[in-house]
């Protein structure tokens, strides 16, 4: 099995690689879904928290503000402890100690509110809506995200013109857009 390097997962993640997003789930998610398990969570729970620490992350990286003190393994394990943390308090299900499994570290504020922030909601809401996308508005989308040109989207996708490609694109963002703006639980985003 291959094993990848904290500099190597923070760059992969940057990138989007499949590679590292499936590392990740497979060597960290089992450790979030028993911290989870362990405190009063389902295994939904578990799913919701890792994709919340995940998204932060990820956005920590592009905005070029992760300086790692620590393992990427324990920065991960920390993040989803406080997310979880936050869960429980708002469900009033707080808890006089809660059961680690793993080493944490304290987190910057700025990262604490990060984490309790709506924005993390909203983003998994729409990344739910986007996996509902058909698989060929899903591949048009992701290449159009890494700035992949119309034309270039064009010739992957098998489409004879790069007009063609743009409608395309227009057409499943609209649809996104659509299913986000027909979700009940989206509407609090919108309606500020």
């Amino acid at each position: 099995m291959i094993h990848y390097s904290d500099e190597a997962i923070v760059e992969g993640l940057r990138l989007r690689s499949d590679y590292i997003i499936n590392f990740v789930y497979r060597e960290y998610f089992p450790i979030i879904k028993y911290l989870v398990n362990e405190n009063s969570g389902s295994d939904e729970d578990a799913e919701d928290i890792f994709q919340d620490g995940l998204i932060i992350i990820y956005k920590k990286i592009t905005d070029n503000q992760l300086t790692l003190t620590s393992s990427f393994k324990t920065y991960m394990y920390s993040v989803c402890r406080n997310l979880w943390l936050q869960k429980l308090n708002k469900r009033k299900n707080v808890l006089d100690k809660i059961s680690d499994v793993e080493d944490y570290i304290d987190l910057p504020n700025d990262i604490k509110h990060e984490i309790s922030s709506q924005e993390v909601e909203l983003h998994r809401l729409v990344q739910i809506h986007f996996l509902t996308l058909s698989e060929d508005c899903q591949k048009i989308l992701r290449l159009f995200m890494k700035d992949v040109s119309l034309r270039e989207i064009g010739n992957i996708m098998g489409f004879k013109t790069e007009k063609y490609a743009k409608t395309r694109k227009y057409m499943c963002k609209e649809e996104l857009k659509k299913r986000i703006a027909d979700d009940p639980r989206c509407q609090k985003f919108f309606n500020n």
